[in-house]
């Protein structure tokens, strides 16, 4: 295994650092398809977005756009994303590793390992690893689309380049609204990681 930057690659792949190059160019999702059903593990490319991580799995080719699936593992008690709301896509998480909390335009609910947790799109919501040990939860996303902002974000913040005014843009690309405020108020009650220490 290789490092790259934020970059786990369990492939040999070439580290680019130039501003030109696209993280898309060595990060690849997983290729299935009727003749090799079988996407290996060894094959994939993770990243580092902070406290939660992104295992890249599959894109929206293989499913036409219908979908697309990433993992997200995550430090102990780590805040997985802002407040946030989607306008473009719905997203369900299903509950590999430890206990998750989910908050949606208000309400909490707590997920275990083999619960699904349904995240309609034009609603408020983010999610944290509930417990003190590591988590893990898929991602499906529907339609497919949104995965290319993990990838994204990945090359912003491995280049040095997510300023908070790079980061809005890359938001507003992707149909993607924040709340700065409502993070805060979840984070400090919930008591959770929002960042990893320098």
């Amino acid at each position: 295994m290789m490092s790259c930057g934020l970059f786990r690659l369990h492939r040999p792949l070439p580290c680019y650092t130039a501003g030109r190059e696209r993280l898309e160019d060595f990060v690849t999702f997983m290729n299935v398809s009727l003749s090799a059903p079988v996407a290996r593990a060894a094959d994939t490319t993770t990243g580092s977005l902070g406290v939660v991580g992104t295992r890249f799995l599959l894109d929206g080719r293989p499913s036409e756009g219908r979908f697309s699936l990433v993992e997200h593992p995550i430090v102990a008690r780590g805040m997985a994303a802002p407040v946030h709301l989607h306008t473009r896509e719905d997203e369900y998480s299903f509950i590999l590793e430890g206990r998750w909390g989910f908050w949606q335009g208000g309400n909490v609910a707590f997920a275990e390992p083999g619960d699904l947790v349904y995240k309609p799109r034009d609603v408020w919501h983010t999610f944290w690893n509930a417990t003190d040990g590591p988590a893990r939860l898929l991602e499906i996303i529907s339609p497919a689309g949104f995965d290319q902002f993990f990838v994204e974000l990945a090359a912003l913040i491995s280049s040095g380049q997510a300023s908070p005014q790079v980061i809005g843009a890359l938001n507003s690309a992707y149909g993607l609204q924040v709340d700065p405020d409502g993070t805060a108020s979840i984070a400090a009650e919930h008591r959770l990681v929002t960042a990893l220490p320098e």
